[in-house]
């Protein structure tokens, strides 16, 4: 077996290899060479890209993005959000509340709140990695961790050498089982679809800039669009029945996607007869991790905190760990284990409560018709929810960290 050991660079002794290419771990080689660091990162697929659909992109992730220098090929194809949390009812398509986000937004938290499809959002952040700084092909095995360097070994035979390991390698990862006991994840009885819809074959309601939500007994859907307003994303929630694949490669058909909503206001309807060829996957519960990191090796990402998308932080809280990390990073070089000890105590409670949060939201989301519903109604139009939201948006993970540094 060959064991080859990333160049140094000008960033000093630490080298620091990130294992996946996805979001989050872009983003942690993105926010580390940014700070000096020498970085590398290692992906198992031949060719980068980010399967699924669109995601929202809050004001929270935002201005880390704009520090990295790239915001402007995002904002190429990202569409600015002018309304956000729009609910409406399933049977009529009434609202039940919305946030305005237009000029709002950005006088309260300084940014603006975007939709955007996936791989546009990855291919931003990857312009702030050099090409020579991503390994594609090479699928991690396993890891030995020593005192001061940690190997990465790959299923080609061979292994590379860091002083610092970040498993960004997803639900799945095999960094994860190092760091603490492998726990399976629970069935969560419900299941996804994911589809996208050019926008000349979408009615005229979706194609505003606006994050909508039809939420109903048992199900609800999600729609916005994304890609320049040339596609609308759909993510649609209803019960999985014996369906438990989690593969966001498996597929679905219009038709099963139809009849989930079947007696839902025609408008919605109309838009998912044009969705094509869904994909379809199996939600999958995991309780949130005690420990993120171990001696020189750290989670982040989906590895970290898996949580469901019912709050449209799961991409953005990747974005907060990768900038964080390489904020701890930065400022202790000399002693890694202290760093990553600093991000796991800074980050675990603030993904912790958003996994939480998007847990119990699956619940408040499907309420049958009811009293219940009558009362989740009435709350969602109470108060000011846009500034409720004030301590996911107008927080700063690279100002966070230095604050939790400066403590120790």
């Amino acid at each position: 077996m060959s064991i080859s050991v990333p160049e140094k660079g000008s960033g000093g002794a630490l080298r620091v290899v990130v294992v996946g290419g996805g979001i989050g771990g872009l983003a942690a080689a993105a926010f580390l060479h940014r700070a000096g660091i020498d970085v590398a990162v290692y992906e198992q697929a031949p060719q980068l890209g980010e399967v699924g659909a669109g995601l929202v992109v809050s004001p929270n992730a935002v201005r880390l993005l704009r520090r990295l220098g790239h915001l402007d090929r995002f904002l190429d194809t990202a569409v600015e959000l002018e309304t956000a949390w729009e609910f409406r009812r399933w049977q009529d398509g009434s609202v039940l509340s919305s946030e305005q986000m237009s000029g709002r937004c950005a006088q309260l938290y300084g940014e603006n709140a975007y939709v955007s499809h996936r791989a546009d959002l990855l291919e931003a952040i990857r312009a702030a990695v050099p090409p020579g700084l991503l390994n594609l092909g090479k699928r991690c095995t396993g890891i030995d961790a020593g005192t001061d360097k940690v190997g990465v070994h790959f299923e080609d035979g061979t292994s590379v050498e860091a002083d610092v390991v970040v498993g960004a390698d997803g639900v799945h990862s095999p960094i994860r089982g190092h760091i603490t006991a492998p726990a399976p994840a629970t069935y969560s009885g419900m299941c996804a679809f994911r589809a996208l819809v050019p926008a000349e074959a979408a009615p005229e309601f979706s194609r505003r800039p606006v994050q909508t939500l039809w939420i109903g007994p048992d199900h609800h859907l999600v729609h916005y669009p994304v890609s320049g307003g040339r596609k609308i994303n759909i993510v649609a929630f209803a019960p999985a029945g014996d369906f438990t694949d989690e593969s966001w490669s498996s597929q679905g058909t219009v038709e099963e996607l139809l009849a989930e909503f079947d007696g839902w206001d025609p408008r919605l309807l109309k838009l998912i007869e044009n969705a094509g060829t869904p994909g379809r996957w199996a939600l999958l519960d995991r309780a949130p991790l005690s420990r993120w990191t171990r001696g020189r090796v750290a989670l982040l990402g989906d590895a970290a905190h898996p949580m469901f998308p019912f709050f449209a932080q799961g991409a953005v809280q990747a974005i907060e760990d990768a900038a964080a990390l390489a904020q701890c990073l930065a400022g202790e070089p000399e002693n890694p284990e202290k760093a990553l000890s600093v991000y796991e105590q800074l980050r675990i409670p603030r993904a912790g409560r958003l996994q939480q949060l998007s847990h119990e939201r699956k619940d408040i989301n499907h309420l049958p018709d009811g009293a219940d519903q009558q009362r989740r109604d009435a709350e969602l139009g109470a108060g000011d929810a846009l500034v409720r939201s004030g301590w996911i948006y107008g927080y700063d993970a690279e100002a966070a960290a230095r604050e939790a540094l400066a403590q120790c």
